[in-house]
């Protein structure tokens, strides 16, 4: 579990975090009624997840991706009860077939919500990229620990040793975040302009009304005594 350290007083701004401006550029009705599908490929409207609740919502590049894998890694530290306090849904969203929900959730250890967009209807009608643009202006995410080249071995070693030889996904299609509900009211995106451009999950959980900040850093801690 991350360790809960003093919350952030610094306001994040559009600028740091190449967020988009609520209900303007996004608009959910186009995808509300897009099918999503649970591990046991049981389909539902895309609207179920936000319509009573406020939810975070992720979509990850595919489940091959290293960067999402470790992305998802430190996703599947957030305490639980720091969720259930704010009333948020913690949710991931990738675009493989259903059936290998349960191994990325086994391998990262993640245990709140799962689902595919195998059509990756919602990602094309979002806007979100595919391809990558790399930039001055994007992020660095905090939370991948591979560089490049053993990061890559890592995923084709995974693909190799899938007891489905497929690559999970598209492999140029970039993934995102949003904040939105109850009802289709959208408090915040931001759409990955490349693999390592993830919202960093801490400001995530803090723009969603998380009180509890969170250290995701592999870092030695000092302890004063």
């Amino acid at each position: 579990m991350a360790e809960v350290v003093s919350p952030i007083t610094l306001q994040v701004s559009k600028e740091d975090c190449k967020a988009g401006t609520p209900n303007l550029d996004i608009n959910l009705k186009d995808v509300e009624d897009c099918l999503i599908y649970d591990r046991r490929g049981e389909s539902f409207p895309f609207k179920n997840l936000y319509q009573d609740s406020k939810s975070v919502i992720i979509f990850v590049r595919n489940f091959l991706c290293y960067s999402c894998k470790e992305y998802v890694d430190d996703l599947s530290k957030v305490p639980r009860g720091a969720l259930e306090e704010a009333g948020i849904r913690l949710v991931v969203i990738g675009q493989s077939a259903h059936q290998h929900i349960e191994p990325f959730c086994s391998l990262t250890g993640y245990s709140y919500e799962m689902y595919v967009d195998p059509k990756r209807s919602i990602y094309q009608k979002l806007g979100m990229k595919r391809d990558e643009t790399f930039t001055d202006s994007a992020l660095t995410s905090p939370h991948v620990k591979s560089g490049l080249f053993m990061g890559q071995i890592k995923s084709i070693w995974r693909a190799m040793t899938s007891p489905a030889f497929d690559f999970q996904g598209d492999l140029h299609q970039q993934g995102g975040a949003i904040i939105v509900g109850p009802g289709s009211h959208v408090h915040f995106y931001h759409f990955d302009m490349n693999r390592l451009d993830h919202m960093p999950i801490t400001w995530l959980l803090q723009l969603a009304g998380v009180q509890q900040t969170l250290d995701f850093s592999d870092k030695p801690k000092i302890i004063h005594l």
